[in-house]
């Protein structure tokens, strides 16, 4: 059997730009001087574990970036009776929710003997104030007023979050072209105050009962309903296995911002972003 010869092949890298000087690179195009130069560790001496506890949030908003413009993106679309077009991106959101689910698992290695450690450098900072995962919470309905003074002190982003806040969530949304639509729907659930919490409300049981039973035709409704339920119980499994990190890692303290710590945690786990959509699987009869 003949072999080529090794100085006639083309090398795999054959052809590999070089010469980048004064042209658009890897770490240009991504920012990495200023991305990789994000993490500050306020403990001094500096705790070698205080990095990976600066680098599980950061990477975490930087994915709840990605949430809010998907969700944004998922509100416009409903609010033009663009179903078909959220249904990709809501795939996508359920995505990521699974990435910021794994991720509580490298936090868990923390141990409560490395945290105390470096804790008391983050004063009152605390996840409570992630004005991020706030406004996804607002644009999936889970609306919450009390919440805004924690951002008070920055007009810039109270300003964002307000604008979300007095809107229709993607929730409400798709309750409006549900109405539009011809579903009966009550006045009640899509002419409301939005700034407060959706209130459940058995005629949107009842619709919701009408679609489940007759997926072929309300099809477009149907792989609404489903992708929602998607994302309600990934963002229960979140919160729930934050709870349990946190439980692992101080136990009951109190949280740097002056929550109850895990008894606040453990009484948001059970919340449902969107009720009737749960509810209705008691109605449906074989």
């Amino acid at each position: 059997m003949s072999h080529p010869d090794p100085s006639t092949t083309a090398s795999p890298a054959a052809g590999m730009v070089t010469d980048l000087k004064d042209k658009l690179d890897y770490a240009s195009y991504l920012a990495l001087d200023q991305l990789l130069t994000a993490q500050r560790p306020l403990s001094a001496p500096e705790h070698h574990d205080e990095l990976l506890f600066i680098i599980q949030h950061q990477t975490s908003e930087l994915w709840m970036k990605l949430v809010v413009h998907e969700l944004t993106e998922a509100v416009r679309l409903t609010r033009l009776d663009q179903l078909e077009a959220t249904f990709k991106i809501l795939a996508r959101v359920k995505h990521i929710q699974a990435q910021l689910l794994s991720q509580w698992s490298v936090l868990a290695t923390l141990t409560p003997s490395e945290y105390v450690q470096f804790r008391h450098v983050l004063g009152p900072a605390s996840g409570l104030q992630s004005y991020q995962h706030r406004m996804i919470e607002f644009l999936l309905g889970r609306k919450d007023p009390r919440m805004m003074p924690l951002f008070k002190h920055r007009a810039d982003i109270f300003g964002r979050l307000d604008a979300i806040l007095r809107a229709p969530s993607l929730y409400d949304e798709f309750l409006r072209l549900l109405a539009r639509r011809g579903m009966s729907v009550p006045a009640a659930s899509v002419e409301r105050d939005f700034t407060q919490p959706y209130q459940p409300h058995a005629d949107v049981v009842a619709v919701f009962k009408t679609i489940y039973e007759n997926p072929a035709k309300h099809w477009d409704f149907y792989e609404m309903c489903e992708k929602l339920v998607d994302v309600d119980e990934q963002y229960s499994l979140w919160k729930h296995r934050h709870m349990k990190v946190v439980e692992r890692v101080i136990g009951f303290k109190r949280g740097t911002g002056g929550t109850a710590g895990v008894a606040y945690l453990r009484d948001r786990v059970d919340d449902r972003l969107f009720p009737e959509l749960w509810d209705v699987r008691t109605e449906i009869k074989g």
